[in-house]
């Protein structure tokens, strides 16, 4: 399979509103197709579809196996630095990230709790330094609730949504001009 249709089965893999919430609920613990589909109210046999598109993607690892009625049901986990900077490069991958990102949002926002909240939305010109600094300040806010994750309904969590959304626009500094990489302190992912 060459890069290019690599890429393109992992866009395909999780640009899905029912991946997006797979993903998010495998960041806090490892979990078995049954499991997940107790979690999402999904089938088995629909949940077992989704997370094997997901893991042939590269979307998610195998954490473990466990002995069921006599076969073995793998227990997946999402490893959110592995795939943070892989996905969306093309104009197709955002879009498609940014659809499935949205039902996705909609969702989450018809089952909002009364609470706090925050919003933003620029569309600007900034410094280089400006841009990276916000960026690191994502990345950084992405990784601490990333590695802050729990199992859902945990004693003493809330249960949140957080998405963010960044990138250049055309007509400043493109390319190598404005290159970023993640501050190193969280570049290698949640500790496990």
């Amino acid at each position: 399979m060459s890069k290019d249709e690599e890429h393109l089965s992992r866009l395909r893999a999780s640009a899905n509103p029912v991946r997006l919430r797979m993903l998010s609920l495998l960041t806090a613990e490892a979990m078995s197709a049954a499991e997940v589909a107790r979690a999402l109210d999904l089938t088995h046999a629909n949940a077992s579809y989704h997370l094997r598109v997901l893991h042939e993607a590269g979307d998610l690892v195998v954490d473990g196996e466990e002995k069921v009625r006599g076969g073995v049901a793998k227990r997946y986990r999402y490893d959110p630095a592995h795939n943070d900077m892989r996905r969306g490069t093309t104009p197709e991958g955002r879009l498609a990230d940014a659809r499935a990102t949205a039902a996705e949002i909609e969702r989450r926002l018809l089952e909002a709790a009364p609470g706090t909240s925050t919003y933003s939305d620029l569309e600007t010109w900034v410094p280089v330094e400006t841009w990276h600094r916000v960026l690191d300040l994502l990345h950084e806010a992405s990784m601490v609730l990333h590695e802050a994750a729990r199992p859902a309904g945990s004693p003493d969590t809330v249960h949140v949504s957080a998405t963010s959304h960044a990138f250049t626009m055309t007509g400043g500094l493109t390319g190598e001009a404005v290159r970023w990489k993640p501050n190193r302190r969280h570049e290698d992912g949640p500790k496990r």
